[in-house]
């Protein structure tokens, strides 16, 4: 068996709880390394590094 509602939903009811599931832009930040942007807490894809460390050697 399912669940039936109730009552009917409006449209305008169905259509706020809907409103909410917009995309949003990703958070970027500058690389402490090279100053590329990335994502926080990430490997960065053009020098290889995180914390000013180098995880990933670069050619």
């Amino acid at each position: 068996m399912s669940i039936c509602p109730k009552n009917k939903s409006s449209k305008g009811r169905r259509d706020r709880r809907r409103a909410n599931w917009k995309m949003s832009a990703p958070t970027l930040v500058k690389c402490s390394k090279c100053g590329e942007l990335m994502m926080p807490h990430r490997v960065c894809k053009s020098c290889g590094s995180y914390n000013k460390k180098e995880i990933i050697p670069q050619d």
